[in-house]
Formats: structure tokens, sequence, C-alpha cells
């Protein structure tokens, strides 16, 4: 046997594997047709590489017959590679609306985040609140009394930890629900808090914009206000920086932000694959559809480039998703005083 023939034989034999593999594909994919045109063409290439082995006799076949089958296996060759390309094409469909379900799913999560959050806030400025001020001033009321040097001790320590409390509380409402971010909108919302954490950390905070008072949707607002907080807290724990500067603008359609500080810098490779922090920062920006790059080595610091469209098709996605769970809108509030630029 000549190896012309025994190359022919396994070319024989692995036509027959892949006929095999082809009949049990036929069920599993959307375009059964692209395995029956394989089936089709493998068992016609088999027949043919068997005449030319002589396992039937060629003698009694046409050359009519010979020709049809190369016909059949050109057609279904040509048929399959066509099927495929629709199978790859349906892929890619079905690829690309698991995102954005992936997408509308994350927005739907933090739509909810923030409704819970501003519910809390809500609960604790308007039910605990009144009642730390109202024994706040029975307090006062006391202190006007005849009481001992020991006792008028006693009651100012009591009344400045109300006071501590009552600040705790307007704190914690707020990190829960910034209200001057729903009253006043993004930029307001960031400068107010980069100046309470520069205050509290003694750093260095520049915020650059050209923004103004101008308004876009609430979980554009949200979202963006919520990735610079976290930027900003993991770089004063982590980053050993004394500068951090953020330029917030808007270029054409799209809200551009460039933050960065000059701290000890990381290597980005490591940071994602053990924390959650740019992770977390990563999904919320997916969430709107928009793109997130970080940049940073080593004892540079860091850089992070981010860019949203304030008109995309995900913000839409968003709001219908919600009205649908929710069975109303979640617009945003607006501003309830003009404020300059």
């Amino acid at each position: 046997m000549t190896g012309v023939e025994i190359l022919t034989i396994v070319s024989i034999l692995m036509q027959l594997v892949a006929m095999v593999m082809a009949l049990l594909l036929v069920n599993h994919t959307k375009y059964k047709a692209l395995w029956v045109c394989c089936v089709v063409g493998l068992t016609m290439l088999t027949m043919e590489r068997s005449f030319d082995l002589g396992i039937f006799d060629r003698e009694g076949v046409s050359n009519l017959t010979f020709a049809w089958i190369n016909i059949l296996i050109s057609v279904s060759y040509s048929l399959s590679v066509l099927f495929a390309y629709l199978l790859v094409r349906h892929v890619d469909r079905v690829t690309q609306q698991r995102r954005e379900l992936e997408n509308r799913l994350m927005t739907a999560v933090l739509r909810t985040e923030e409704r819970q959050r501003a519910t809390f806030s809500r609960e604790l400025h308007d039910g605990l609140g009144p009642l730390l001020s109202s024994a706040k001033m029975s307090l006062s009321a006391l202190n006007r009394t005849d009481l001992d040097d020991k006792s008028r001790e006693m009651l100012h320590n009591t009344s400045a930890v109300i006071d501590e409390a009552i600040r705790s509380l307007r704190e914690i409402s707020n990190n829960l629900s910034p209200h001057v971010l729903n009253n006043f909108g993004l930029v307001y919302g960031i400068t107010n808090f980069v100046e309470r954490v520069g205050a509290m950390h003694n750093r260095e905070i520049e915020v650059r914009t050209r923004l103004g008072d101008e308004r876009f949707d609430s979980n554009i607002e949200v979202i963006l206000y919520r990735v610079v907080c976290e930027l900003v807290n993991n770089s004063l724990k982590h980053s050993a920086c004394d500068r951090i500067v953020l330029e917030l603008n808007k270029v054409g359609k799209n809200i551009v932000i460039d933050y960065r500080d000059n701290g000890k810098g990381f290597n980005l490779e490591e940071v994602e694959s053990v924390g959650m922090g740019l992770s977390n920062i990563k999904s919320r920006i997916s969430s709107l559809g928009g793109k997130i790059r970080f940049d940073s080595k080593p004892g540079t610091g860091m850089l992070a480039h981010i860019e949203v469209s304030t008109t995309g098709e995900i913000v839409q996605l968003a709001e219908d998703l919600y009205e649908q769970v929710y069975g109303k809108r979640y617009g945003r509030k607006k501003s309830k005083r003009s404020v300059g630029r």
C-alpha cells in the first residue's frame, strides 16, 4: 500500500468522524442547515475518495455522476460558509443583547440602590433629626435653671454629645443622598464633596470645570458623583498623595472627566486582580454605556479618563426599565435656585 493510499484512508476516516460530529450538532444551533450542508458535502467527498481508492467500482459510474458529485461538494461547502457567516452574526447579536441586558440590570440595581439610600436619608433626616433637636432644646431649657457646678458640667457634656450626634446624622444623611447634588447638579455636588473631604484630610483637591449649573439625567449625575467620590477616597486612603486635580467638562454630547493624583501609583494589573474598587468603578461607568481608562505605574501617580454620553441609549433603556418596575419615571429634580457660573 502506497503512502498516497494510506493518506486517502486517513482522510476518509477523518471525514467520517466529522460527519458524525456534524450530525450531533444539527439540533444544537440555530442554523441547522449549516450542519446538514456539511454532512452532504462530507458524504460526497467520502464517496469521491472511495472511488479514487477503488473501494467502489468506478467503471460502472459515468462521468456525469462524478460531475454531479463535485457540484454537490462545491454547493454544500459554499452554503456551509454562508450559514456559518449567518451563525457568527447571530452570535454577535446575542452577545450584544446580553451586554445591553447586563447594562440594564446594572442600571436597575444602581437605581434601586440610590432609591434606598434616599429613603434611608429621608428617614434619618425627618425622623431622628427632630428628636435630637428636641432633646437639644430641652437641655437648653434645663441649662437656664439653678444647677450646681457638677450638674451644669454634666449638662454641658450631654449637650456637646447631642451636637456631635446631630452633625454625624447630617453627615450620614448627606453621604446617603447628597442634597446638593439632587438640588443643584453634578458640579455643585462634586465641589461640595471635595471641599469637605479636602478640609478633613488637609489635602489640596482642585476642581476645574466649565459646566456651571448645567443639569443632566439624574442617573448620570448620581453615578458620576459616586465614581468621583470613590476615586477621591481611594487616593486619600492608598496613594499617599498631597494633590488631586479633577477636570470635568463636556465635549460634544459627552461628559469627560480627567482625574489624576500625584501619589505613589500602583501596578494596574495587580490592583485589578485583587481589588474590587476599580471593578466597581468600571461597572458603574459601563452601566451608562461609557468608557473609562486607568493609567498608573509605581511612583507616577494615577490617571483616570472617563467619557459618558449624555444622550446614550443606555439612559433611555434604564428609564424604561425603572418605569416597568416602579410604575413611574425616575426624573431628576430641578434646581431650586439659579446658580451662577
